[in-house]
């Protein structure tokens, strides 16, 4: 089996590891500054770049010439903002897996939303942003403040909170020709969690659900340590976000691979006689960034890079099952640091599974048997990880490569 991946992004060794593993020729399709990054050259064939603003004809007519010479027998996207890429390629060289209407549930923000109403999965109240009057309407109808948000941007990258009328005027008219490829949406404040899943055959084979220490946004604009851990299978907060995340896969029409899904629990909502409170707020279908999939295999021994190439290569006549694999309870610390090389020697308690070594950060990555230790240990390093490392800087336009 021949599998053509793109990653306009550095990452996905484990998933290119595992399919060498399994036999396949493995093509990289990448950009022209990362042709010589650092990937895992014993497990890719052949590496072919494309500049990072080539238009999608440039981008077939590359594919076009690997084409000749391989039959291409799968096409992934090792990262979100290729998604639709892989799906551009997959209906132009008519290889197996999703296109780009199924795709765009996964990257349109607008799209997703939409799907998942249809669904009767509660999301924040929404617009679309084409007509002036239903923009007028919506904004005297819903209470700000409010977001506005690119529709195919990841993570925080490009949101704006509108506080007015006039403040969200401005921002659409700044936004030009532009302004059709944002979403307004009711800003929600309150705790947000995440569901990480295995999708085969149409279904939710595996999930593993987390809840954030501050919001994602928060950390990217405000500054801040960014904190994960797992949540117990049976908890509350656990299965209802478990719940809704199955609804939404199975009704969003990923067949197979992964996804990483966030949900907002608004504050005040829950307790005695309440609703939970739960509202969607995006999805994809990739696995989650920030070092969360050594978060999961900490806790579960599962790496969704490696599952993730099994599910691509097993296809849609072969077989997989989810391996055997542990339910411990794993979190994360991290944050940006003072230091280019911080000095973790001080933290040494047994359940750090992983210290992250990478400039100008500091994190460890802590697991136990009990969700009550994890948590101990992530509010000792939290207070710590303050004292000692953090530094803070402007939020990105776009991710570095």
């Amino acid at each position: 089996m021949t599998i053509l991946c793109i990653a306009t992004y550095f990452k996905g060794d484990a998933f290119l590891r595992e399919c060498r593993s399994q036999g396949c020729t493995v093509l990289l399709l990448t950009t022209d500054a990362l042709a010589g990054a650092e990937w895992p050259r014993e497990a890719i064939d052949e590496i072919h770049a494309i500049p990072r603003d080539a238009s999608d004809a440039q981008i077939r007519r590359r594919a076009d010439e690997v084409a000749r010479r391989h039959r291409i027998d799968r096409i992934v996207a090792l990262d979100d903002f290729d998604v639709e890429t892989a799906a551009m390629l997959r209906e132009h060289l008519r290889v197996p897996g999703m296109g780009r209407t199924t795709a765009s549930r996964f990257r349109d923000k607008l799209a997703m939303r939409m799907q998942a109403r249809t669904l009767g999965v509660p999301v924040p109240e929404f617009s679309p942003v084409f007509n002036d009057q239903e923009v007028r309407e919506w904004a005297a109808r819903v209470t700000p403040p409010w977001m506005l948000k690119p529709r195919s941007s990841a993570a925080a990258l490009g949101i704006k909170k509108i506080s007015d009328r006039d403040a969200l005027l401005r921002a659409l008219d700044a936004a030009g020709d532009g302004r059709a490829e944002s979403l307004l949406e009711q800003f929600v404040p309150g705790d947000v969690y995440h569901v990480d899943s295995i999708v085969w055959a149409g279904s939710v084979v595996f999930a593993v659900a987390f809840k954030y220490g501050r919001p994602p946004m928060e950390i990217a604009h405000e500054g801040g340590i960014f904190i994960t851990r797992r949540l117990p299978d049976d908890s509350e907060e656990g299965r209802a976000v478990i719940e809704m995340n199955r609804r939404l896969q199975e009704g969003l029409g990923l067949r197979r691979g992964v996804s990483h899904t966030e949900f907002i629990r608004a504050h005040g909502s829950g307790g005695s006689g309440g609703s939970i409170g739960f509202v969607f707020l995006e999805t994809s279908a990739r696995v989650g960034g920030a070092f969360i999939v050594d978060t999961i295999e900490a806790a579960t021994g599962i790496n969704l890079w490696r599952e993730w190439a099994k599910v691509e290569i097993a296809g849609e006549h072969g077989e997989y099952s989810v391996p055997s694999h542990r339910d411990d309870y794993a979190g994360i610390v991290l944050t940006l640091a003072r230091q280019e090389t911080p000095d973790m020697s001080a933290y040494a308690d047994p359940e750090i599974a992983t210290t992250i070594r990478k400039d100008h950060h500091a994190g460890l990555i802590v697991c136990s048997p009990e969700p009550e230790r994890v948590e101990a240990l992530i509010a000792d390093y939290t207070q710590r990880f303050y004292r000692d490392f953090f530094a803070t800087a402007p939020a990105p336009e776009r991710p570095s490569e």
